[in-house]
């Protein structure tokens, strides 16, 4: 019987005294045995060991493994008096970051952490790739490297898409391991192998980073309104929980803008600020005034226990057509609101106050209200009362405004509903509401007051009947046909005279609301008198989508003058209102929503919205025909978009949005865009054919660039030797 011979050599130490087990077989893998803390690991074919000249050489597949740090090669012969260790043929070595080096030759010193490599590769983070002729490898964290091609994009390894999508090629570069950071001396920007930009000097943090401060890809373009732009924002990671970034925007006919951002987290809660500065020497009606403006955007959260929370949101601009001017922002009103809140199992309690901006050119903001403060408790018990379900609301909101009528109002509403299903399948429910309002209303300095008190009850019973009919198929296929008849008991004159009428104005029958006890929003606006509410939903489900229709309609004993001709609630019969929809996803999503007005037959509201999706391709075309409403003219007009990847990562965009009433192109977009795991690019044509007061239209072409990976949501890039304010999060 053949016997393995073994031999317990004295320390291919690195420095330290020790004992490493290790099998010899000629023509055979050694291998060695469980090591103890902080000795070495050797595996190779062979291994032989000088005792004259304390010289152990390794042939063979050899693999050493100490204080994880990881050494490959064909062959390694390490010299314990001058603690060097030469390796070569195919040679790695991989650091206890994780981080890989190859190499044809490796002499390594102080414990394999330091020394020089020939025909150097590395291997940085998860898609950091990096190749030399040689580098030096110092105090264990600087790898120093010349004539250098560096690229954090995955490399394809078919012949002929083996040039990255972009790579920095530099005459030296050091990699920093301890500030992860990479930086590039006479370095060449190149995008699908060909130079496009030259620095002397470039910085950028390593694949590893998540978050480090530096420049960010700008955005440059130009806009009939503004000139031409650049967009140059610069990012400041200040700690694992908070970042923020200061983006000035250059232009030649707008002035100038001063932007800036910050964020942060907690453990219980969080803050977001952005605000803006701009001034612009071209302003006004007539393009010569000079004008200022400002803005400030923001949310914080903090959550005072598990029950509290107190929270902000704010929308502020100084002048309505600033954000839209710079493409900042495209909102028309903005909102600001603070609150405290709490909530435990099913109930909640709120107090807040709202503030309103209206940036429209009919918007007059003396009228708006300031509702201060709007208290909401909701209580809802965990357990059945009398085999039912229980609600109490008590809402209470005090308006005031600087030019108008001020008013409060206090509502107490009490809810029982129980559900029931019949052997047959048919499902009751019967519902008893019983709600109190109490409104006090005055007329503001400088006219006479008029304050008085308005009080009402509306108490109804409702009952819900649902029977769904279902038939099955082949291959999962269903067949749904769901008759619902709703019966609401309910007495007349809810709507006394004096009452204001605040949160009840956006008022109009849908699909979204036919089927609903009280459909009018909000308190101050009541439907009373007996109704009832008819309808039918049809549904067909296959394996992978399914069609569905609804239709409803209310009627009524009598008619209610209180509702106006828009809502589709006059007479005794609404509109008809229903939902038709198609849904395969994800490639296909078609909605159709009509409003039909049941006396004409007249087609008041029909909305279309089509998405559909093939692979990288999609395309959303939405339809909008309204009838005139709340002061507003009547509208129709069309919405397309489409993004067609025409090309491998090639992609092409368009958007239009038409006015059909007027015949008029309100906007378009057209443009062609490049992204990867590594790159983005797009250029874009924008023409805006409406006007806003001081804002005409405008016409605007943008160019975007980002560099990426795939490693990191942010890799900012500087230009300058040190970062002013820098903290790097590996």
């Amino acid at each position: 019987m053949n016997m393995r011979p073994t031999l317990r050599l004295k320390a291919l130490a690195l420095g330290f005294s020790a004992l490493v087990p290790i099998c010899l077989a000629p023509s055979a893998r050694a291998a060695a045995e469980p090591k103890p803390n902080n000795d070495v690991l050797l595996q190779a074919d062979e291994a032989i060991y000088n005792t004259d000249q304390s010289i152990v050489t390794a042939k063979g597949h050899v693999e050493i493994d100490y204080e994880k740090r990881i050494l490959l090669a064909d062959s390694v012969t390490y010299n314990q008096k001058t603690d060097v260790v030469t390796a070569d043929g195919h040679v790695s070595l991989m650091d206890e970051n994780g981080n890989v080096v190859f190499a044809n030759h490796v002499t390594l010193t102080d414990h394999m952490r330091d020394g020089a490599l020939t025909g150097f590769g590395a291997l940085i983070g998860k898609s950091g790739r990096m190749v030399a002729a040689s580098a030096r490898r110092t105090e264990g964290r600087f790898t120093t490297a010349y004539h250098v091609a560096y690229t954090p994009c995955k490399i394809c390894n078919k012949p002929g898409q083996r040039t990255p999508v972009w790579q920095i090629k530099a005459y030296r570069v050091v990699h920093d391991e301890a500030k992860h950071t990479i930086s590039f001396k006479d370095a060449t920007l190149a995008l699908f192998g060909v130079p496009f930009f030259y620095t002397p000097y470039l910085t950028e943090p390593d694949p590893t980073v998540h978050y480090a401060s530096g420049l960010l890809t700008p955005d440059v373009g130009s806009s009939s309104s503004i000139g031409y732009f650049l967009r140059l924002p610069y990012y400041f990671s200040i700690s694992p929980s908070q970042d923020a970034t200061i983006e000035p925007i250059f232009t030649t006919g707008g002035g100038n803008v001063l932007l800036g951002e910050y964020r942060q987290r907690w453990s219980n809660g969080g803050m977001w600020l952005q605000g803006s500065v701009a001034e612009n020497p071209n302003g006004g009606y007539t393009g010569e005034q000079s004008q200022v403006y400002s803005h400030i955007f923001g949310a914080g959260r903090w959550n005072l226990s598990p029950i509290w929370q107190v929270g902000f949101d704010t929308q502020i601009t100084s002048n309505d057509t600033y954000l839209k001017r710079y493409n900042l922002y495209q909102f028309d009103r903005l909102m600001n609101d603070f609150f405290i809140s709490g909530e435990q199992g099913r109930s909640r309690f709120a107090i807040t106050g709202y503030f309103f901006q209206g940036l429209r050119a009919s918007d007059n903001n003396q009228t708006f209200p300031i509702a201060l403060p709007l208290i909401e408790y909701t209580y809802i018990p965990m357990q059945k009362w009398l085999g039912g379900q229980f609600r109490m609301d008590v809402n209470s909101v005090a308006l005031s405004r600087d030019v108008g009528t001020n008013d409060q109002r206090m509502t107490a509403e009490a809810r029982w509903r129980v559900p029931i299903v019949a052997s047959d399948g048919e499902l009751w429910t019967l519902q008893l509401d019983a709600r109190g309002d109490l409104y006090h209303t005055d007329t503001p300095a400088p006219l006479p007051s008029s304050g008085h008190f308005i009080t009402r009850g509306l108490p109804y019973a409702a009952l819900d009947w649902r029977w769904p009919f279902i038939a099955y198929g082949k291959n999962n296929r269903s067949v749904i046909l769901e008759p619902i008849a709703q019966v609401i008991v309910a007495p007349y004159g809810g709507n006394p005279v004096g009452i204001p009428n605040e949160d009840s104005l956006n008022l109009e029958i849908d699909e979204n609301n036919i089927f609903s006890f009280d459909q009018v929003p909000g308190y101050d606006l009541a439907q009373t008198g007996p109704r009832a509410n008819f309808g039918l939903r049809a549904e067909s489900r296959f394996g992978t989508g399914y069609v569905e229709g609804l239709v409803g309609q209310t009627f009524r004993l009598k008619s209610d003058p209180v509702f106006a001709a828009d809502t589709g609630l006059t007479g005794t019969a609404s509109d008809i209102v229903g939902r038709f929809s198609i849904k395969f996803p994800p490639y296909l999503d078609l909605t159709n929503r009509v409003d039909v007005d049941e006396a004409t037959g007249t087609v008041r509201r029909n909305e279309v919205y089509l998405t559909g999706i093939y692979g990288r391709s999609s395309t959303q075309i939405s339809y909008v025909q309204l009838s005139p409403t709340l002061g507003l003219p009547a509208r129709e007009e069309v919405n397309a978009q489409a993004d067609l990847n025409f090309y491998q990562n090639w992609q092409a965009f368009a958007a239009i949005r038409r006015d059909l009433i007027s015949q008029q192109m309100l906007d378009n977009e057209f443009g062609v865009g490049y992204e990867d795991e590594c790159l983005a690019f797009s250029i874009a044509y924008r023409r805006k054919y409406t006007s806003d007061r001081d804002l005409p239209p405008s016409t605007s072409i943008i160019l975007r660039l980002n560099l990426k990976t795939t490693d990191e949501p942010i890799r900012p890039f500087s230009l300058f030797p040190q970062d002013v304010f820098s903290y790097t999060r590996p």
